[in-house]
Order: C-alpha cells, then structure tokens, then sequence
C-alpha cells in the first residue's frame, strides 16, 4: 500500500496521530463527508460518548463499503461541542483505529449542523 506516516524528529512527537501522510501513486482515493452520530434508522443518541461509537461506525460501514479499513486512513477531521468529549474521542478513536495513526485535526466547535449533533468526523483514505 503506497501509504507512509512521517513524524520528522525535528517536529513534537505526536500521540495516537501522525503528522504526515504521504500517499504515493494512488490507485484509489476516498473522500468522506463528515459523519455524526446518527444510525441508520435516523436516530441520534444523546450523549457523546454513544455518538463517537456510532460516527466510528459509520466510518467504518462507508470505509467496508469501498474494501477498505482504518489502516487506508490518510487524515481524519473531528468536530467536538464539548470539550469534555476529547479524552473519550481519543480512546475510541485509539480502540477502533488501532496501530494504524492517521494525519488528524481536532477542533472544539459552538456548534454543528443539528444542535442534536455532539461530534462529527470527515475523512479521507486511500490504497
């Protein structure tokens, strides 16, 4: 798989992320609008922490839909209204993704799309 994380020893060691992604030569790339934590009978959970499993899910679902899975990753975005919420994101994230780190932004937003909405995660992968 042309897909190669990069966390120069000149910049900060990052966590469960890496700084770069470099996709090289591509035989297919996915582009992810945001997902939220609705399931697929159109309810949304309340709390949070049940929205990131269900945006993880979600996530997953489109990811199998097109053969591929967390380790064709290549940059995650995260939108959180609650800050409260980032130490569960990173948890989740860390179980669902497991070994494989992708390029992530994470921001802490007023608001989304629905006030019912908590978290949303936009993505791209690639093989």
């Amino acid at each position: 798989m042309p897909i190669e994380t990069s966390n120069p020893p000149a910049v900060h060691k990052p966590g469960a992320y890496a700084h770069a992604v470099l996709v090289t030569d591509p035989k297919r790339r996915l582009v992810i609008s945001g997902q939220v934590g609705t399931a697929p009978d159109g309810s949304t959970a309340e709390a949070g922490e049940a929205q990131i499993d269900q945006a993880l899910a979600n996530l997953g679902a489109i990811l199998a839909a097109h053969g591929m899975g967390p380790a064709n990753l290549v940059k995650l975005t995260v939108f959180l209204t609650d800050p409260a919420l980032i130490p569960a994101w990173r948890a989740k994230r860390g179980a669902w993704q497991g070994e494989s780190r992708s390029a992530s932004t994470l921001l802490v937003v007023a608001g989304l799309a629905d006030p019912r909405f908590l978290v949303e995660v936009e993505a791209e992968a690639a093989e």
